[in-house]
């Protein structure tokens, strides 16, 4: 693949949230693999600025490499939406539900995609009782990444009930989500769109040296091994890669997503739960979408290109801006 038609590309990076290494990281990737295709790109480190920045370098099209609030909550959608920029991956509607874990269920669920049970409790809760019988998991209601996740359990050495001497991760955030653990196997499977609509790549396998699959696992180099295609069943990997395409339709995701899930393998098909979809996967070197990209024959400037792509359809001739969702 190699546009005939080449942009000015503005990539969007780095930010305030906790994944701010991740983004500058996926943002320079990002920006050397459209500059290697002859695009015009424009590195902008987001900034409390960032409007008058945009407009300033007046692009075609943003690249929008920023993970987390306040990039894929649906903040900068709708500024850019405002300032009638084209901009790859979800738009404002999409991004509000799908950083929500709460609100991502409430779509999904009633589509017949299985997800784990659970329910919204307030920080200061956990200090008087468990919320939901151990092991349980804890994690933010709009964090990606993994990002102030926790496995509590009677051998986690968070007390019973848990102490507030002991540093947990979720101490920073005031609602969390508590869900009951799933044993078994971390799967995840990656969406893009093409002319042809939204397609599944594969499935992945992550298998963690040690512990679980926190933040430290997933973005540091040796910690955690990827197996693409994962070993799994010839049926579970296409139930994963069906519901993957119908998570990304049903809350209306551009470009491009990620479905992550865990699986009971002693449960066969009734013990494979969606855990969340991420509108604004990574693009890193450890990163999953590329990696199995290139497991489907698509190379990184391939795939980088197609979601600019995906951005621009229809709006070369009618002159358009801004992404919409549904």
């Amino acid at each position: 693949m190699n546009m005939e038609r080449k942009y000015h590309v503005a990539v969007l990076m780095g930010g305030w949230a906790n994944e701010r290494p991740v983004s500058l990281m996926s943002g320079e990737g990002v920006a050397k693999a459209l500059e290697s295709r002859g695009h015009r790109v424009t590195r902008i480190d987001m900034d409390r600025q960032v409007a008058a920045r945009i407009a300033e370098a007046a692009p075609d099209v943003v690249f929008n490499a920023l993970h987390g609030v306040p990039g894929e909550d649906g903040t900068v959608q709708g500024m850019l939406d405002l300032m009638g920029i084209p901009y790859t991956h979800s738009g404002l509607a999409t991004s509000v539900i799908a950083i929500d874990k709460e609100l991502t269920k409430q779509a999904l669920v009633p589509h017949g995609i299985p997800m784990p049970g659970g329910r919204i409790v307030a920080c200061e809760e956990l200090y008087r009782a468990d919320p939901l019988a151990r092991p349980y998991v804890l994690k933010p209601v709009n964090e990606g990444s993994s990002v102030g996740v926790a496995i509590v359990s009677d051998e986690s050495n968070y007390g019973n009930p848990i102490s507030r001497d002991v540093q947990g991760p979720w101490q920073e955030f005031d609602r969390l989500l508590a869900e009951p653990y799933i044993r078994g196997r971390e799967l995840t499977t990656a969406v893009i769109d093409g002319p042809e609509g939204p397609r599944a790549l594969t499935v992945t396998e992550l298998v963690p040296k040690s512990g679980f699959y926190d933040f430290d696992a997933k973005y540091t180099d040796g910690l955690t091994q990827h197996v693409c295609p994962a070993q799994i069943p010839a049926d579970i990997a296409e139930l994963c890669m069906a519901y993957a395409v119908k998570a990304h339709q049903v809350l209306g995701c551009k470009g491009c997503s990620r479905t992550d899930f865990r699986w009971d393998d002693e449960r066969g098909e009734a013990g494979l739960f969606v855990l969340e979809t991420n509108t604004q996967p990574g693009m890193t070197p450890l990163s999953l979408v590329p990696e199995q990209a290139r497991y489907c024959g698509m190379s990184y400037e391939d795939l980088v290109e197609a979601i600019v792509v995906e951005a621009m359809r229809g709006r070369d001739s009618s002159g358009e801006g801004g992404t919409a969702d549904g």
